[in-house]
């Protein structure tokens, strides 16, 4: 390629440049700004460069610092469309967020990262890591999201499969061949999943689902249901009261459950979970959890088919708070 053949260009790479070259800590100077464009086979004069310069603060809102350090006079990029703090943010969310795959978290925080500078990436680079939190294992809750939204859009009905986890830790069917159908209202995100609220005519209830074990989406031609209840239903009530969160101390427990309960645990705590059969129907497992009233609170809800058999310090701390319980009655 000759120099100079992408002089209709140099405008789109001289901000390039700026963007990627320079922050509120990095800037160039006018001859290394010449040097960087001819990497692009782009010649320019100094005076042009002044006047793109005024044009990427008045047209696209990108302002552009001068700044003399002894004889240089240096250039960088000030206010930009997302601080570095902003997108520290954005990537913590990312991270967090259970309902993102880490694929898809990887891809995301990479498109993240083009918002700032490269030395800024950098930075971010060397704070970035996916870590051994439970990340959801269904690659197309992504797009589910979007299906949702447009359902809700359309004002129409959806269909899917649900799905749950079975004690080999694989998603399976919840009920084998069986089709739900229900007007989906909204997405609440909730300890870090995505769930769908929706009204089911036929049990005439609301119903909520995760939205990473729904398979199979399909939009229906039927209009939704369900306004009436939802014209002044509270969003926020809903969710704080049925999805819980639980805090305390850290302690290694050992459960006993029926093996058709193992999809909740696997939903708490990963799959890094490893089941020891006890029978045909049941198997044990242990994992560090927060110890708390909470947490009791939690167990108890799940009924008798969950038990914690040690350590015994918990055994006993949860009889003592069950005893307390009952005596509050």
């Amino acid at each position: 390629m000759s120099r100079g053949s992408n002089q209709k260009f140099k405008f789109t790479y001289l901000m390039r440049i700026m963007l990627e070259k320079t922050d509120d800590e990095h800037a160039l100077t006018l001859n290394q700004i010449l040097e960087e464009l001819e990497k692009y086979d782009v010649t320019a004069e100094r005076k042009s460069i002044y006047t793109d310069f005024q044009d990427m603060t008045d047209k696209f809102g990108i302002e552009i610092i001068k700044e003399q350090i002894g004889r240089e006079t240096y250039y960088h990029v000030g206010a930009r469309e997302f601080e570095l703090a902003e997108v520290k943010l954005l990537i913590d969310a990312i991270q967090s967020s259970k309902f993102i795959t880490r694929a898809k978290s990887r891809d995301l925080i990479n498109k993240v990262k083009s918002f700032v500078s490269d030395y800024q990436a950098g930075q971010l680079q060397r704070q970035i890591f996916i870590n051994d939190r439970v990340k959801t294992m269904n690659e197309s809750v992504y797009y589910n999201v979007d299906d949702i939204h447009a359902a809700i859009n359309n004002n129409v009905k959806i269909r899917f499969m649900y799905y749950k986890w079975d004690i080999e830790k694989k998603l399976v069917p919840k009920h084998e061949d069986q089709w739900i159908t229900v007007s989906p209202w909204a997405l609440v995100w909730d300890d870090e999943n995505y769930y769908m609220v929706a009204y089911d005519e036929a049990d005439n209830k609301i119903k909520h689902y995760r939205v990473d074990k729904m398979m199979k989406i399909a939009l229906t031609e039927e209009k939704r249901a369900g306004k009436d209840l939802f014209k002044n239903f509270d969003m926020a009530k809903y969710s704080k009261s049925t999805f819980g969160m639980y805090g305390g101390r850290e302690c290694l427990v050992k459960f006993r459950i029926a093996n058709s309960m193992c999809g909740v645990f696997i939903d708490r705590f990963g799959k890094d979970i490893t089941f020891f059969p006890v029978d045909d129907e049941h198997s044990e497992f242990s994992v560090n959890v927060n110890v708390s009233p909470q947490f009791f609170g939690w167990i108890f809800g799940l009924g008798p088919e969950v038990k914690i058999v040690g350590p015994a310090d918990v055994v006993k701390e949860l009889k003592t708070y069950a005893v307390n319980f009952l005596d509050n009655m």
